[in-house]
């Protein structure tokens, strides 16, 4: 229809990017925040420097910390951000795996895209290879039980191997193991780990050696009263959730004295009251008082008469960790705390940490909770000793919950590479395409490793295949400070399954996400008002790699 005006529906500012530009544009953003964290994968891997707009530095090689503290503004980048998070609040270790193989798997979609194989093939295959690969990964996983301290031992050396923290790993990995055996509860035939009830206290002075755990409860608190005791013994403790102290009329009032008298009278009141609290405490037998809310001077002095440790204004997530560990009720009303509702320590003491006072309530007949204080040289130091532990604490919870680990090194990828491709072949379709190309995804964390290590990726990948030619070679991964390939499970290397299946789901969910894209339109400017195109695109064309961030 000649002559017939132009329709316009978009101001022109807001014109967006279409078809295969808006894909290409997409995939190059994912990939560039895979390449940002490729480099600090396994044992070998680099750190990175942050330095904030306020010049304070961050040294770590942990894939979560690197995004979040990064200032990204593209909004594919941004989703590649969110995956690490999901992983990290899922599992607690594992973002960067995720992140690489979802980088990858995008990378190899725009390959089959400049193809000319249309982006719902390459998500239908990739769909059939995220299910498949998961099957494989249960198929091949190894039990084990909370009882297999050897096993759980070598999963949290294994999720600490590379941190700063090398030549202490041993004895974090104890100190792992040993919080999560305190808190794990059976239920039916499998256990439940609340990582809740691990507190990490860091301190810095000393060495990553003197990192403890307490078998309890540690409170960054001091006593309330000098004249405390600074240590009991079979400590009867008392969890108060109210003030001992004169609470504040909810409505306004005025008190008229007239003479004297009435003001002694009205002091003695006072006095009584806070009296019959402390006397509350001590017919109970309590010998230790940890209370959530404040507690006045005179209250205070009373207490240390009768020789009772109190503690005031204990955070509420403590409080709740003190009632797992002693078995004591948290009481809402002093006048009904009873003798039944004591909990039990054998030892309650304030002491002394990098010039820190500090509580520990230790030695819990069956303690739900466990405390660890990390100790370091410096603050970057003991920073690193807290994720590293953090990361071990995580893949040993998962391990215990699960109760399957799979062999690391890369061999559980690359087993799941060679039966993808097997599949492969007995798929009709173009979606065999999208189903190698995810094979040679999953392969991008072997090569990273090797990579990272300075060592051929080729070869070392070659050596893998070979290797995993036959049942007896499942568990042949690669050692990095030998480029040996080896059987990973005698070499001690262990992942928790759960880890793997995550960040396999992970990536390629926002693989299928990101590739159903093929419009990108500013809908509306967040100021209001006119277009133009989102932070990191400009509208001109692909822009270079610095535009997407």
């Amino acid at each position: 229809m000649t002559g017939q005006q132009q329709l316009v529906l978009v101001p022109q500012a807001s014109q967006g990017i279409t078809g295969k530009d808006a894909q290409r544009i997409n995939i190059l953003a994912a990939r560039t925040i895979a390449e940002v964290v490729r480099t600090t994968l396994g044992p070998k891997g680099m750190d990175k420097m942050l330095v904030d707009t306020l010049g304070d530095v961050v040294i770590t090689n942990d894939g979560v910390t690197i995004l979040s503290e990064m200032e990204i503004q593209h909004p594919t980048a941004k989703m590649m951000v969110e995956v690490s998070k999901a992983q990290q609040e899922e599992i607690g270790d594992g973002t960067t795996t995720a992140v690489v193989i979802a980088g990858e798997l995008l990378k190899r979609a725009g390959d089959l895209i400049e193809q000319s194989i249309h982006p719902t093939v390459i998500i239908k295959g990739y769909r059939m290879a995220d299910h498949k690969a998961r099957d494989v990964l249960k198929n091949i996983g190894i039990p084990v039980t909370i009882k297999n301290t050897k096993k759980l031992h070598a999963v949290a050396t294994t999720a600490m191997t590379g941190k700063g923290v090398e030549g202490s790993k041993e004895h974090l990995a104890d100190i792992a193991v040993e919080s999560v055996r305190l808190v794990s509860e059976k239920e039916g035939t499998k256990y439940r780990v609340d990582k809740d009830s691990i507190k990490i206290e860091k301190r810095e002075g000393g060495s990553v050696i003197d990192t403890a755990l307490i078998r309890g409860v540690v409170l960054d608190k001091e006593r309330a009263h000098s004249g405390m005791p600074r240590t009991v013994r079979k400590a009867r403790i008392a969890l108060v959730d109210s003030a001992l102290e004169i609470k504040n009329t909810e409505t306004k009032a005025e008190i008229r004295i007239t003479d004297p008298t009435q003001l002694e009278a009205f002091l003695h009141k006072e006095e009584r009251i806070i009296k019959e609290m402390v006397d509350a405490v001590v017919a109970t037998g309590a010998n230790v008082l940890l209370c959530q809310k404040g507690i006045d001077d005179l209250a205070q002095h009373y207490l240390a008469k009768v020789g009772i440790f109190a503690v005031r204004r204990v955070k509420k997530s403590d409080m709740k960790m003190l009632a797992n560990a002693t078995s004591a009720r948290i009481v809402t009303n002093i006048k009904e705390l009873a003798k039944g509702d004591l909990g039990y320590a054998e030892e309650v003491e304030e002491t002394k940490i990098a010039g820190d006072e500090m509580v520990l309530i230790q030695k819990c007949k069956n303690p739900k909770a466990a405390s660890v204080i990390v100790r370091g040289g410096t603050k970057h130091v003991t920073e690193e000793a807290e994720k590293a532990l953090e990361d071990a604490i995580d893949d040993v919870a998962v391990a215990v919950k699960d109760g399957r680990l799979v062999a690391g090194g890369g061999a559980s990828e690359v087993e799941m590479a060679r039966r993808l491709r097997e599949y492969a072949g007995s798929v009709g379709g173009r979606e065999q395409l999208a189903i190698n190309a995810f094979a040679d995804g999953l392969e991008s964390c072997p090569r990273a490793l090797a990579e990272n290590a300075g060592l051929d990726p080729t070869d070392k990948l070659v050596a893998l295949r070979k290797a995993h030619t036959g049942k007896k070679g499942i568990p042949f991964g690669l050692n990095v400070f030998t480029g040996k390939v080896v059987n990973m499970n005698k070499a001690g290397v262990l992942e928790p399954l759960g880890l793997k299946l995550h960040a396999i789901k992970a990536a390629s969910e926002v693989a299928e996400m990101v590739l159903r894209i093929d419009d990108i339109v500013l809908a509306k400017e967040l100021g209001g008002g006119g277009g133009g195109m989102p932070p990191g695109m400009p509208p001109g064309g692909m822009g270079g790699m610095p535009g997407m961030m």
